[in-house]
């Protein structure tokens, strides 16, 4: 496991774990091969009282805050190192264990970490007909004032937004444009958050257009492998006065092929004290 006392590092994972007491071996075959510090979790998929807490401090996480829910929600953060000034945000009013935040330090310096889970938006990219769709919008419209606010300080933004912004994160351009998670109406939306705070996306930093790098993989691919046709709906952005910290980014596509995966993978990054 990853040296307690090298706190002028941290590794920070976010991953849509899709239900994380299904998946508790999963997290640890991660854990073991990538010696991450801190977890951000999403589609936890379980209430507060029901979360594996034993189950992750056996990992080496004994410090961990949760927003859980049942069905498709809930978000937390694992953590080898105290966790400082909890928060939770409900953006536009959604109730759902969409967000989760909280201090850790590196090399002492206090760093604001961010759970984050934008709705998915349902089938059809319709406001209008689809009241999934129009939440999400919602979401993504109280997202940049939000942004705003938190680029303030020292802060990772990581989480499953639901979003492919660009053209090279998405196996098709031209034929996901009305798909939902890349239509016009949520990528600009997206991008106007991105701006507002002056964020980094940290994962388009090290791996620029037009490198294809896909975070999700449908569960309707018999082989994904195969086909690769997937989205990249995870991210990682640093507020600007943490972006010259943050130094190496992996996305861990390996575990979209481990037995009984999420849909999602990890992307990891490592901040510099």
């Amino acid at each position: 496991m990853a040296a307690e006392g090298a706190a002028d590092r941290l590794v920070v994972a976010t991953w849509n774990i899709n239900s994380i007491r299904a998946r508790i071996g999963l997290v640890e075959q991660f854990v073991t091969a990538y010696q991450p510090d801190v977890l951000l979790l999403q589609e936890t998929r379980c209430p507060d009282a029901q979360f594996p807490l034993a189950g992750l401090e056996k990992l080496g996480f004994p410090h961990v805050v949760v927003n859980g829910r049942k069905g498709h929600h809930g978000v937390a953060i694992a953590s080898r190192r105290p966790i400082e000034r909890v928060g939770r945000e409900n953006l536009a009013d959604i109730d759902e264990g969409r967000h989760i935040s909280g201090i850790v330090r590196v090399g002492g310096k206090p760093t604001a970490l961010h759970s984050v889970y934008i709705p998915s938006g349902g089938d059809e990219p319709d406001p209008e007909i689809n009241p999934k769709f129009r939440a999400k919008l919602a979401y993504l419209d109280a997202f940049a004032p939000w942004s705003v606010l938190s680029a303030a300080e020292p802060s990772l933004v990581g989480g499953d937004f639901n979003v492919a912004p660009h053209a090279d994160d998405v196996w098709s351009h031209k034929q996901l444009l009305k798909v939902v998670s890349h239509t016009p109406e949520e990528t600009e939306r997206l991008e106007a958050a991105l701006v507002a705070g002056g964020w980094i996306d940290v994962v388009r930093r090290d791996m620029p257009p037009p490198e294809k790098v896909f975070t999700w993989w449908s569960y309707r691919n018999r082989d994904h492998t195969v086909s690769n046709r997937g989205r990249r709906l995870d991210h990682m952005w640093a507020s600007p006065s943490l972006a010259d910290r943050v130094g190496e980014v992996r996305v861990a596509a390996e575990t979209r092929s481990w037995e009984k995966p999420s849909d999602h993978v990890p992307v990891l990054v490592t901040i510099g004290g």
